[in-house]
């Protein structure tokens, strides 16, 4: 087996996508008139300064290439907050110390990966040594975190601690420390990380208070003039935003790029549209993509920074 590591996909000026995602959003219709209109929106709610927007990342986003554009958008400065699944986090950590994801195939022989102490999402193949590094820093990390913070610290704040103890200049987690931006992570103990964080609390006190990200990203929603999103799949932080966003009557404007499909009830397969009668979204400005999100945000976000003069 080849050990190529996978390359993280990067934005530069010689990418001229702007031309093409406007002739999709002439032509107007199917996917392409979808993904057209996504990127009118985007790159409204990028320049207009009245809109703080969220992105929320499901799924392998960071092993899957998107870390750069992610960590550039932070940079840049043009998302307030991320709402992202435990799983993003932690493979961001793990690359931040110095193990890559690697290439594989979907026609892996997974006993065989188990044996050599590989684990695959995909194509996308795991080494269990970088899980063991992980596992070292996270109890570095919370060893690190004063007495008194041990006794009751949100998510956000625990992340931000993290991400500033992270070297890898290309972490999203502490761009995001750095810049002041929450990362909320809600289903937080479904992923190594909570893992460790539990482990933790049995042998030392230390105790999670999600409560407090809630108010912490109410408060943001209540003193912003519009709200604005771009969705990564869905799962719990699709509609920890969605939720949170009831208070104000609902996002003024969204994005979703999603593969999963709406017949089955679910919120991860529901259109925006959906969320209107729910009060999370209103309507007009809402644009949902099927597709694979590796694919099309890349094309999506490099359209609108070069709109933007910002790529």
């Amino acid at each position: 087996m080849a050990n190529v590591p996978v390359k993280q996909i990067a934005l530069a000026p010689e990418l001229r996508v702007t031309p093409l995602l406007e002739a999709m959003e002439n032509a107007g219709v199917l996917g392409a008139g979808s993904l057209g209109r996504a990127y009118k929106v985007t790159v409204d709610m990028l320049e207009d300064t009245d809109y703080t927007v969220f992105l929320t990342l499901a799924g392998p986003m960071i092993p899957g290439g998107l870390r750069k554009i992610v960590q550039d958008l932070l940079q840049k400065r043009l998302i307030e907050g991320i709402v992202t699944s435990g799983a993003n986090i932690v493979h961001d950590i793990i690359e931040a110390l110095g193990y890559k994801a690697v290439k594989g195939t979907f026609q892996a022989d997974d006993a065989s990966l188990r044996n050599i102490g590989i684990g695959r999402a995909g194509d996308i193949l795991f080494l269990q040594e970088g899980f063991s590094a992980f596992e070292k820093k996270t109890y570095e990390v919370l060893d690190c975190v004063s007495q008194a913070d041990r006794k009751n610290i949100s998510t956000s704040q625990f992340l931000t601690e993290y991400g500033m103890r992270l070297d890898d200049e290309d972490s999203f987690l502490r761009t995001a420390a750095e810049s002041d931006v929450p990362v909320f992570a809600p289903a937080i103990l479904d992923s190594m990380l909570g893992f460790h964080i539990w482990t933790y609390s049995q042998l030392k006190p230390f105790h999670l208070d999600l409560v407090s990200d809630m108010t912490r990203l109410s408060d943001m929603i209540f003193e912003s003039k519009k709200v604005g999103a771009l969705i990564l799949g869905g799962g719990p932080s699709k509609h920890f935003l969605l939720g949170a966003n009831i208070l104000r009557e609902g996002l003024d404007s969204a994005v979703q790029i999603t593969l999963d499909r709406p017949e089955g009830g679910s919120l991860s397969g529901a259109s925006l549209d959906e969320a209107i009668s729910w009060k999370k979204a209103k309507g007009g400005r809402l644009v949902t993509v099927i597709g694979d999100a590796t694919i099309i945000f890349p094309i999506l976000i490099a359209g609108a920074l070069e709109k933007l003069g910002r790529l």
